[in-house]
């Protein structure tokens, strides 16, 4: 049985049950997403001290000179499609960055991203069984890499071959699903947040002028953005035992679609739901999920989203959409496929 959750207090609800509402949905090994209880709060633990405060100021130099490079490429006065000319490249870069990538895994990286969607659009699903392949192949030559690295401040990569389970190194299995979640995963929501946060911003100038009056506004704008234009649609979960939720019964091993975008419209939630609102407090907003699988990554995506927006602001004195139809992705990915921009000096 498969079932829709889309009210804000049912989704919150099985966020809060984990128990009831397993994260271990795929046949695929998913480290540590798609683990419960124990075993992902052991894995868990391992990788929430790659994005502390510390962590994320010792990048933030690395991300703000790569965002000023990239933002530099944009001529004015002139339409592009910002999507592979800024959201795309941005996300590539920021995480190669991260991860202590070198220039030419970016460029890898790009091209299977570009591969991965274009499968995902045609539901070629041998394409993207060999794609995962691929990706494997190209983050294993990245950690043989940096067990060699002896000298130096350690890169992400070096730090993820140094942890251990059981006094035991994970295995590249394990660390390839790590890496997976944080690249694959993040590509596509970085990439989908920024096309959405420009593409609002560009339909909203009195926003724009507000945010480079106020820039300590940011953050909760982009949330609200996002919160009225998901990147994430919605994520899956397992039920373990037969529930009872949004009003029908459901058997144990029943597939549960958690429904973001509607969530976070959820007039029982959000006052004025469809409103972009810069006072509204983001406490239930759910961007970023809640509950023990909230998103641990969730510092360096609003660092980075942040960094960009700002760059932006501060570059251009105004920018707008053009006279050319945005298409919308394709789900599960929110945001657009493309739309066009004009920016201004």
């Amino acid at each position: 049985m498969t079932a829709i959750l889309s009210r804000h207090h049912d989704v919150m609800a099985a966020l809060h049950a984990p128990q009831q509402f397993s994260n271990r949905v795929s046949k695929h090994l998913n480290v540590p997403n798609g683990m419960d209880g124990d075993e992902h709060r052991r894995y868990r633990s391992l990788i929430e001290p790659f994005f502390t405060a510390p962590q994320l100021a010792a990048f933030q130099p690395r991300l703000r000179f790569l965002v000023e490079q990239l933002i530099t490429t944009i001529n004015p006065n002139q339409p592009i499609e910002i999507m592979d000319t800024i959201a795309h490249p941005f996300a590539v870069q920021a995480q190669c960055a991260f991860m202590g990538w070198p220039a030419a895994m970016t460029r890898k990286l790009t091209q299977w991203m570009q591969a991965q969607n274009q499968a995902t659009r045609v539901h070629d699903r041998r394409r993207l069984n060999e794609l995962a392949q691929e990706f494997t192949d190209l983050v294993v030559e990245q950690l043989a890499i940096a067990r060699e690295q002896h000298y130096g401040q350690p890169t992400v990569t070096r730090q993820l071959t140094l942890l251990r389970i059981d006094q035991q190194p994970l295995p590249d299995e394990y660390l390839v699903s790590m890496i997976r979640n944080w690249t694959v995963g993040e590509l596509g929501t970085i990439a989908a947040a920024v096309g959405s946060i420009i593409a609002f911003l560009a339909t909203h100038p009195l926003v724009q002028a507000q945010l480079r009056q106020q820039p300590q506004q940011l953050d909760s704008a982009i949330q609200e953005i996002l919160r009225l234009d998901a990147p994430l649609l919605g994520n899956r979960r397992r039920t373990t035992c037969p529930v009872h939720i949004a009003n029908q019964q459901l058997p144990a091993e029943s597939t549960v679609h958690l429904d973001w975008q509607a969530a976070n419209t959820d007039i029982e939630a959000f006052e004025q739901p469809y409103t972009f609102d810069l006072t509204r407090d983001q406490s239930l907003n759910l961007l970023y999920g809640a509950g023990p699988h909230v998103c641990p990554g969730k510092p360096l995506a609003q660092l980075e989203l942040g960094e960009i927006t700002r760059v932006i602001l501060e570059q251009f004195s105004h920018f707008q959409l053009v006279e050319k139809t945005p298409i919308r992705a394709q789900s599960p990915r929110g945001g657009y496929q493309s739309v066009w921009v004009q920016f201004n000096h």
